[in-house]
């Protein structure tokens, strides 16, 4: 198989949470981030961008420069951390290729199951969900490194910049998300309403 590593972006400010830390918000019983952690416990490296707090056994913490710098800087911060690793770390291998998780994903699960067996087409530089309305949800995906790294090379100013525009010279294989898997939690009401689903779930399975 394709070695695989993983980089989680949590370093934003959380604004439409009024600056709440999102990776630390529980839902189902565990904190959101923990919920991305587990879909890729089996990669390496595993590469958070954002605070300290993100720490956890097996998890490189690393951050943007400058803080808050947005989600290019954040990935620019991990690709750098992973160019720092070894030559023989799996990361480094040719054709290695990196699952790439927002921190909010409460079903990051779904996600992997969804895309793990996919394999990026030829000619192609990554596979990542499409929602219902058709729009790729970049932040629920699988990249080819070399291409992450070519494109951050390429943009050069990373603080502030758009991930639409780092993303635009790649081609993007995308997937139909027919089980709602890159549903995200940026707002305290999609929070709510996630764990009302989810208690009510748990009320008619009981």
């Amino acid at each position: 198989m394709t070695a695989r590593a993983a980089i989680v972006l949590a370093g934003g400010r959380a604004s439409r949470l009024g600056g709440a830390d999102k990776a630390s918000v529980e839902v189902a019983g565990r904190r959101l981030v923990d919920h991305v952690y587990a879909a890729v416990a089996d990669c390496t490296p595993v590469i958070a961008v954002g605070p300290d707090s993100l720490a956890r056994p097996g998890v490189t913490v690393v951050r943007e420069e400058p803080p808050f710098g947005g989600p290019v800087a954040a990935l620019a911060a991990a690709l750098k951390a992973m160019a720092g690793l070894p030559e023989d770390s799996p990361a480094r291998t040719p054709g290695a290729e990196a699952w790439v998780l927002a921190c909010d994903l409460p079903r990051a699960g779904r996600i992997v199951a969804a895309l793990e067996n996919v394999p990026i087409p030829a000619g192609a530089d990554a596979v990542v969900l499409a929602d219902g309305d058709g729009r790729s949800q970049w932040l629920a995906g699988r990249y080819r490194l070399e291409a992450l790294h070519r494109a951050v090379a390429a943009l050069g100013h990373v603080d502030g910049a758009a991930l639409r525009q780092l993303l635009a010279p790649l081609t993007l294989h995308t997937v139909p998300d027919t089980a709602d898997a890159s549903l995200d939690l940026d707002t305290w009401s999609a929070v709510e309403q996630y764990r009302e689903q989810q208690s009510t779930t748990l009320r008619e399975e009981s």
